[in-house]
């Protein structure tokens, strides 16, 4: 830093001393969390595993919003839309994996007490667990709707 000795007045010259002694302000702040930024560009429909993502400390005041806190939040979830590097990851920007795709072969589950009824099915969309979707009935052709289940199935629901 320069100064001439006719333009330093006595208030920037205690200005100066303050900012030398004490740095400036926000250095500080301490952290005010963390969360958690890509390292690279991640495209809809990839899925976010440890070595793309960088978890550093949040020091802007002004951040909110829905963003990933910690890296168990987005390891191996699946981008819904692109994720740029150095910005934050919104949570409403991430989804599950599908548990099923359309057009595969999946069981078909019909329980009413203790009677269970099964048959061979195919999605109709892709579908994550707990997913209420359309499947047909490979047998019949019948189109029934029921819910995901973490075991692969689809547990139909009576109309």
């Amino acid at each position: 830093m320069r100064f001439s000795q006719k333009s330093m007045t006595l208030a920037g010259a205690a200005a100066l001393a303050a900012k030398v002694a004490f740095g400036p302000a926000w250095a500080f702040a301490g952290a005010l969390g963390t969360a958690v930024i890509p390292t690279a560009i991640i495209y809809p429909g990839q899925e976010i595993t440890g070595d793309r993502i960088q978890v550093v400390d949040v020091t802007n005041p002004n951040l909110s919003g829905d963003y990933a806190r910690n890296g168990n939040e987005v390891i191996g979830m699946i981008a819904r839309s692109t994720l740029l590097p150095g910005r934050t990851i919104p949570v409403s920007s991430l989804r599950e994996p599908y548990a099923m795709t359309r057009g595969s072969t999946v069981r078909l589950t019909f329980s009413i007490g203790n009677m269970t009824i099964s048959a061979a099915g195919s999605p109709l969309v892709d579908a994550a667990v707990g997913d209420v979707i359309r499947a047909r009935n490979l047998d019949s052709g019948v189109i029934v709707s029921g819910t995901v289940m973490a075991d692969g199935t689809i547990h139909v629901v009576a109309k």
